[in-house]
């Protein structure tokens, strides 16, 4: 016999508070009690940020842990083939300094970007990362586009194996039993920073109950 619905939770805060309705992406089928993370990430785009001198070109972007929906900046410092360049993120923080030319990686990027033209200083890029589709997953410590952590919890079972369904997730301000969580795979010190995740969302779980 598996997980009854809600069997896992030993309170929770008054009226609807700490539940919220989600979307499980297709393609999982997943039982009350799943630790869920979310998908928050998408791909990356490079264009040109303005009018330039050069017309650089950018290979595959890899978009990881760290990187944050919205345009990165990437401006031009040097006048070369292979002249330096610093990215900031959507923020406006710099994450990095990079070369054209060579591979860089830094603030959840990774990218190279290649001579076009006369490269230029003040040659300015972008790479926009997308925001993921907010669907809920089973979270998955190896992700990097957001299921890497913890976000919730799976009031009920859902069969979301051949498309995107609704369900019921805790995400905030209430107490549940560890015995009761399904957190896959996952080891020891991944659980541990999964814990640690969800008490940041004021999701306690306690244990021995």
């Amino acid at each position: 016999e598996g997980i009854h619905a809600a069997e896992f939770l030993v309170s929770e805060a008054p009226g609807h508070r700490s539940r919220e309705e989600i979307t499980v992406l297709s393609g999982q089928d997943l039982v009350a009690g799943q630790v869920l993370g979310k998908v928050t990430l998408g791909t990356g785009a490079f264009a040109a940020f303005g009018t330039n001198v050069g017309a650089c070109t950018c290979g595959a972007i890899t978009v990881g842990l760290g990187a944050k929906p919205g345009v990165y900046k990437i401006v031009m410092l040097a006048t070369s083939a292979t002249g330096a360049f610093v990215v900031e993120d959507p923020d406006g923080q710099i994450v990095g300094h990079g070369n054209v030319g060579s591979a860089f990686s830094a603030g959840g990027l990774g990218f190279t970007i290649s001579n076009g033209g006369t490269n230029t200083v003040g040659d300015s890029y972008k790479i926009t990362v997308a925001a993921g589709s907010g669907k809920y997953v089973k979270i998955d410590p190896e992700g990097t586009d957001g299921r890497n952590a913890a976000c919730g919890i799976l009031l009920a079972a859902v069969d979301a194996s051949g498309s995107d369904l609704p369900g019921v997730a805790f995400v905030r301000d209430c107490e549940v039993n560890r015995d009761l969580l399904n957190f896959d795979d996952a080891d020891a010190g991944e659980i541990a920073t999964a814990i640690a995740e969800l008490a940041a969302l004021g999701i306690i779980v306690r244990e021995g109950i």
